[in-house]
């Protein structure tokens, strides 16, 4: 029987071993859960609340058990741990409070004559989350408040990484008195979880995700005829325009560059500022990557810890020396330090140029990448010529211009201005073009995967 190993990246132990599960094994699961879906979606939404309560409580009443296992799985810092946490608590609060209103029948009127209609927002099933190593709880915790509120059952299939973050999280909902079966986690490779994409029983499959893995997935799920919902990769631009607080966007770009050690699908990552502020900006930037502390993700004083893993830590050093080949410039890090664990420091890339990975391609690490426009305009010019679209940021002191530019030219999901964030749940979070598509929480999540019935009356 094939196994998979936790390895700490920070310090190269291996912490537990997995037996992968056979189909049969798998199917199984999702039987069961197919099974428990019947009778949950039963419940009313404000009962379905209940449970998704006791489920946020029990994540922040084991919030340090959990903080040191995504810390020793994957090595994101100790502390991010915490408020990862923290998030998935207050999505769940928030999917209890707003799920029963946004997911009660509306009542229409119709035709000529006006007569009577109800829309009625009803579960479809099991849904399949194939979840990333990034954020091991919050990954998994917005597919299931969602569709445990919906009245759908879950089964995840999580990053192998981070296998014991997955399995814990199941435990932890069944101890909250969530029935067992409704939620189930498989351990299983590629072959058998597009095999069981193509069950009758799973009726949607949501992934996040590289833009690669979403193409595969995107169109197992279509031969299927599944519905699909994918978040995937990008490669944020963070402008920074002529009248931009160049101290604020600094200060925000360095945390959007190196949260989560840099390994964020919304992380900012390009950084495009008009000739007019791009000495002053680059400057200031540069002076703080340096003073970035690498170091123990336990520690509290570290600023950065180790990439997820050996693979990750290769992946970006081939992306940022292959850009440095093809005449990118390092104004800090990019050297790679001679030391236990996957660290590899804070790195501003410039003098970037189309074809290189540093301009073209997501570098899930902590590498920044400086690019030159004339004026604002062609910075807007240049964010939007990514094939990603999942968010942005814009620095300005003209807010009212900002939104402008953010609402009718910004060609993403999601626009920050003058600030950086990840994740609200009450605001929509999703892509476009290479990003994927559909929308998680602010209420929409909850109806990705439902079925939209219309009743007619006389």
């Amino acid at each position: 029987m094939s196994t998979i190993t936790t390895i700490n990246p920070a310090t190269e132990k291996e912490i537990q071993s997995y037996d992968l599960m056979t189909e049969k094994e798998a199917t199984d699961r999702l039987e069961a859960c197919h099974g428990a879906f019947l009778e949950w979606r039963k419940q009313s939404h404000q009962e379905r609340g209940i449970y998704l309560k006791k489920i946020g409580q029990i994540l922040r009443d084991n919030a340090d058990e959990l903080a040191i296992l995504m810390t020793n799985e994957t090595g994101k810092l100790l502390k991010d741990g915490h408020l990862e946490i923290e998030i998935c608590a207050a999505i769940c609060e928030y999917t209890a409070e707003k799920g029963p209103e946004l997911l009660a029948d509306e009542e229409r009127t119709h035709g000529a004559e006006g007569k009577r209609g109800i829309v009625s927002y009803q579960p479809i099933g099991v849904i399949y989350s194939i979840q990333p190593w990034n954020f091991p709880l919050y990954q998994p915790i917005r597919v299931l408040a969602s569709n445990l509120m919906a009245g759908n059952g879950c089964v995840l299939k999580h990053a192998s990484i981070c296998t014991g973050s997955g399995l814990r999280l199941r435990e932890l909902c069944i101890e909250a008195g969530l029935p067992e079966d409704l939620f189930q986690v498989v351990v299983i490779d590629h072959k058998t979880s597009d095999k069981l994409i193509d069950h009758p029983k799973i009726r949607g499959v949501t992934l996040t995700g590289s833009d690669k893995a979403g193409r595969h997935v995107g169109a197992v799920a279509a031969r299927a005829l599944k519905k699909s919902v994918l978040e995937l990769g990008s490669n944020d631009a963070y402008l920074v325009l002529e009248d931009a607080d160049i101290e604020t966007a600094v200060k925000f770009s360095v945390m959007g560059r190196l949260y989560n050690n840099g390994q964020t699908c919304i992380s900012a990552k390009r950084f495009i500022m008009t000739d007019k502020v791009y000495d002053a900006f680059v400057e200031a930037f540069v002076t703080q990557m340096k003073t970035m502390v690498m170091g123990d993700p336990n520690d509290e004083n570290s600023h950065l810890g180790p990439l997820s893993s050996q693979d990750q830590f290769d992946t970006v050093k081939e992306q940022v020396d292959s850009s440095v080949a093809r005449g990118a410039k390092a104004l800090c890090g990019g050297e790679v330090p001679e030391r236990t664990g996957s660290f590899y420091p804070a790195t501003v890339l410039a003098e970037l140029t189309p074809g290189m990975p540093a301009y073209d391609d997501e570098i899930f690490g902590p590498v920044a990448s400086i690019i030159r426009a004339t004026d604002d305009e062609d910075a807007m010019r240049l964010a939007n010529e990514s094939r990603y679209g999942l968010g942005g940021g814009i620095f300005s002191r003209d807010e009212s211009r900002a939104v402008k530019l953010a609402r009718e030219h910004f060609d993403t999901g999601m626009v920050r201005i003058n600030s950086f964030g990840v994740a609200d749940p009450g605001m929509p979070f999703g892509g476009v073009k290479d990003s994927g598509y559909g929308r998680e929480h602010g209420g929409f999540g909850m109806k990705e995967f439902v079925n939209v019935k219309s009743i007619f009356l006389p």
